[in-house]
């Protein structure tokens, strides 16, 4: 669920480029990330540094596309979202707090937040998005130019890059608490 409201603004994004305006679409992304971020306070829990940031980012993106250049193309606006989540990516793990981070506390019980690999585990599954929006930004490029590939290419370098870095996600931290649990541990998680 968690990583459904993560990724809600990107999707609503994403669809809404194929069927309204880009400053239309940035700013349903926008408001979709304003939503996410109010069911967050909500429940408790605190303001995110991605969500955050992707709210401006979509604001920003749609504010000039509606005032100063609305003809910059749908390729041309989704390179420029996915170079501003890297960006807002890069800063988190520059400034030693990987975004992953805040979802992991909200995710975890104390004893995991308190194990060794804790932070390690994170900066690694903030690395594989980072790496899934090079790859994004990579079928933005390819789409700009190259103009001959179909749409659908775009969007199935899109779909695998989110994909892969949403299974790690989910895989990593059960791989890293397999490999390093206790003897007694692993033993009982392999049903021995």
């Amino acid at each position: 669920m968690t990583i459904f409201l993560i990724l809600l603004p990107f999707g609503v994004f994403s669809l809404l480029m194929l069927l309204v305006s880009a400053d239309m679409a940035l700013f349903a992304a926008a408001a979709t990330g304003l939503a996410v971020i109010a069911h967050d306070f909500l429940r408790g829990r605190q303001l995110k540094t991605l969500g955050a940031g992707s709210v401006v980012l979509f604001i920003g993106l749609g504010l000039y596309i509606a005032l100063v250049d609305s003809s910059l193309g749908a390729s041309a606006i989704k390179l420029a979202v996915d170079a501003g989540v890297l960006a807002i990516s890069l800063t988190s793990i520059a400034i030693r707090k990987p975004f992953t981070l805040q979802y992991a506390r909200e995710l975890v019980d104390a004893e995991t937040l308190a194990l060794p690999g804790f932070l390690k585990a994170n900066y690694a599954i903030a690395w594989a998005w980072c790496a899934c929006f090079l790859l994004m930004m990579a079928g933005n490029m390819l789409m700009i130019y190259v103009p001959g590939l179909p749409l659908w290419a775009g969007l199935a370098i899109a779909f695998a890059a989110r994909s892969t870095a949403v299974y790690f996600t989910r895989w990593y931290p059960d791989y890293r608490r397999t490999k390093y649990a206790t003897p007694a541990v692993s033993g009982a998680l392999s049903g021995s």
